[in-house]
């Protein structure tokens, strides 16, 4: 009997490590599937309050962006579910959770900068723009310190 692809080891990684992969990036994307879908939703009612016809230029820029960054980061966390429901017994695990892994990187980065964009949005409509960019660049700080310095500093 001729091996199929998804018995053959993906740059000499067993299967077992391949599903194992596969399995922990699904239930790490589980949290943010949730959260960026309702960041996303919450963006898309906020023209049809009475305060965004009050924007500046600047105000609303930054709205479009922020929502245009959440609606791709939602695309981009969704995205390996998509890949495995095409996919699905293909034999295709291992291109599956090697770009999987890819897209959610990306996505996390949208998440990320959406998210700092919502802080400027924010304290740019409560304190003054200057607060906008202190309180965006704190959180940006913030998401690198916690995301890339942390991990990066662990120990093996």
């Amino acid at each position: 009997m001729q091996p199929t692809e998804s018995d053959q080891p993906s740059d000499g990684i067993p299967e077992q490590t391949i599903n194992r992969n596969w399995t922990e990036l699904v239930q790490e994307l589980r949290s943010t599937q949730t959260g960026v879908q309702v960041l996303t939703g919450f963006l898309l009612t906020v023209p049809f309050s009475d305060r965004f016809d009050t924007l500046d230029h600047v105000q609303r820029t930054a709205y479009l962006l922020v929502l245009s960054g959440a609606v791709t980061a939602t695309a981009a966390i969704l995205s390996p579910i998509a890949y495995h429901r095409i996919l699905f017994r293909r034999g295709r695990r291992p291109w599956l959770v090697a770009t999987a892994n890819r897209v959610a990187r990306t996505g996390l980065v949208l998440v990320a900068l959406t998210t700092c964009g919502v802080v400027f949005l924010t304290f740019d409509l409560t304190v003054g723009r200057t607060g906008g960019i202190v309180a965006a660049l704190v959180a940006f700080i913030g998401y690198l310190m916690l995301w890339i310095v942390v991990p990066l500093r662990a120990r093996p």
